[in-house]
């Protein structure tokens, strides 16, 4: 009998669930976990999804105003700052790029024969954030797959394949012998354009594997700034290198690129979902001008804490996040252009706030000090996390978990839940105890292919070697159908990333509640163990991040 991956980790869960000592929780604190109020999470969500905050950009008036209000009700609650020189706050410096009129890319065949590219059509060229002027002038071009180097897994697109000085392209995906979380890990563009670098290229041409739009890039691109005024952090641009073209093409252009070397798109890409790379040098050549122009912005971090009350542990962290910035104002859709974000994600930041408010009613603090941490730039590539992720206020090495809280989607009654990346660790034991403790049922991911592990401000941590989770929503349902990821996608369709998303749409506050409480106790948890969180021996990423 054969049991599929899904199954094995169902049986997975179930059985290491019911192997856990039942959570005993303590009087104080079951009494602090009973005084959580739907209508305080209605309110919070209320005051940063108003349309006086314009949406929250990142750097905006309208995203100070939450920063303000978040501060406020720190310091309501006792909450201490954790940000830079005293404060609540922790500075994250974006620039913003854009490409100047001008910019040039073509591609020839070794022959000579020069291709006819269009614009926006054809391939788009991204903005260096750090190089004013770049320029490739003949570079060849070679094929690398899904650009994935993961030798721990047995597969490598650039085993065998010389890159230096060559431009390299690639398409997103990753085979399908790899666990959906490891596959989603892989397709982090950040990576795959390091790993390019590491190779020695010169630049990384992403290109699309279906007939589709390429990214519209006139309102510019954002990385962060670090203090000596280099690049920092960005998914456009490796820090510390000298690349000179990051750019997209469509899927007629790679269909072209690729026949150059006689290479057969279909049997490429069968080849490489099963886990056969099928990288090959090409005979074509890039050659690309461009100049790019900057905004830098100045955006924030909130942090503040609750000091541990073990005299050794309290210089160890938990945290708990939750981004604060969203869209702004865009386009209008049914009349409305003010991207409110109430379920994203300020139903994420009210949760953060309400579990803070659980500890301020704790007299005794748990052993580890507690983290609340609200970031910057989400919306715009993690960008806020990633900063705090490599330069937090407090030491990293003692940073030893995170527990982020981002679109909890709270529109029916919390009855199962996904812990995203908690099976890579030993925070899949908390959450377990929780789940159990709160009777919510402990499900695998309904939607891996929303690779949303690493699409939210955990996998910044992650990155840093930091073990993480991010509670979702599971597929339980109270009718028995349990098929709530299919009521979410319709949700979705008509209100995620849309001015839709306000305080009048679809909302269980009792769910948020709930929510609350689970996320506490897993967090609480974390705290008052006296071992640190551990990555799973043998796991892709503590292998790859868990050396700090």
């Amino acid at each position: 009998m054969k049991f599929s991956l899904s199954l094995l980790s169902s049986l997975f869960l179930s059985v290491a669930a019911q192997a856990q000592a039942p959570l005993v929780v303590p009087k104080p604190v079951v009494a602090a976990l009973e005084q959580v109020q739907p209508e305080a999470i209605k309110a919070h969500i209320a005051y940063l999804a108003d349309d006086r905050l314009l949406g929250r950009k990142a750097g905006t008036p309208g995203y100070q105003m939450a920063v303000d209000y978040v501060t406020g009700q720190l310091k309501t609650l006792g909450v201490q700052p954790a940000g830079e020189g005293g404060t609540f706050i922790q500075k994250v410096r974006l620039r913003r790029a854009f490409l100047k009129p001008g910019a040039t890319f073509a591609a020839r065949e070794w022959q000579g024969t020069t291709f006819a590219l269009t614009p926006g059509q054809d391939y788009v060229l991204y903005p260096s954030p750090e190089l004013a002027a770049t320029r490739v002038t003949d570079a060849p071009l070679a094929f690398a797959g899904y650009g994935i180097s993961a030798p721990e897994l047995g597969y490598d697109d650039y085993a065998g394949l010389d890159v230096k000085g060559k431009v390299v392209m690639i398409v997103r995906g990753a085979p399908r012998t790899f666990a959906s979380t490891v596959a989603s890990a892989s397709q982090d563009l950040a990576g795959l354009l390091k790993a390019a670098i590491n190779h020695g290229a010169v630049g990384l041409i992403v290109a699309s594997a279906h007939a589709g739009a390429l990214p519209d890039l006139k309102n510019g691109t954002y990385s962060v700034l670090g203090a000596d005024g280099k690049i920092a952090v960005s998914r456009t641009f490796a820090p510390g290198s000298k690349q000179q073209l990051y750019g997209a093409v469509n899927a007629a252009t790679l269909q072209r690129f690729l026949q150059t070397a006689e290479l057969d798109t279909a049997r490429v890409f069968a080849s490489i979902r099963s886990g056969k790379p099928a990288s090959k040098g090409l005979r074509t050549t890039i050659t690309a001008t461009m100049q790019s122009t900057y905004q830098d912005i100045e955006s924030y971090n909130v942090v503040g804490m609750f000091v541990g009350s073990d005299a050794k542990l309290r210089n160890e962290y938990v945290v708990h996040s939750a981004h604060l910035d969203h869209l702004g104002v865009t386009a209008p859709v049914q009349g409305d252009s003010i991207n409110n974000g109430a379920h994203d994600n300020a139903s994420g930041v009210a949760c953060v706030l309400e579990i803070a408010k659980i500890y301020s009613q704790l007299k005794e603090k748990p052993k580890r000090t507690m983290l609340f941490a609200f970031m910057t730039g989400e919306e715009l590539g993690l960008l806020g996390s990633s900063a705090f992720a490599a330069y937090p206020t407090v030491p990293k090495s003692e940073i030893v978990a995170d527990i982020n809280m981002d679109m909890p989607t709270l529109i029916a009654p919390l009855l199962s839940v996904v812990a995203l990346g908690a099976p890579h660790s030993t925070l899949l034991k908390p959450v377990q105890r929780a789940c159990a403790y709160l009777n919510i049922a402990l499900e695998n991911d309904p939607e891996p292919e929303q690779n949303r592990f690493i699409r939210s401000d955990q996998y910044s941590f992650v990155t840093a070697g930091i073990p993480a989770l991010h509670l979702k929503y599971g597929n339980k349902t109270a009718d028995g159908k349990n098929n709530l990821s299919e009521e979410v996608q319709k949700w979705r369709a008509v209100t995620y990333h849309k001015p839709q998303d306000d305080i009048n749409g679809r909302f269980d506050f009792e769910a948020g509640k709930k929510y609350v409480q689970l996320c506490f106790l897993v967090g609480y948890q974390v705290a008052q163990e006296v071992a640190r969180p551990q990555w799973n021996r043998g796991d892709f990423f503590g292998q790859r991040y868990g050396k700090r």
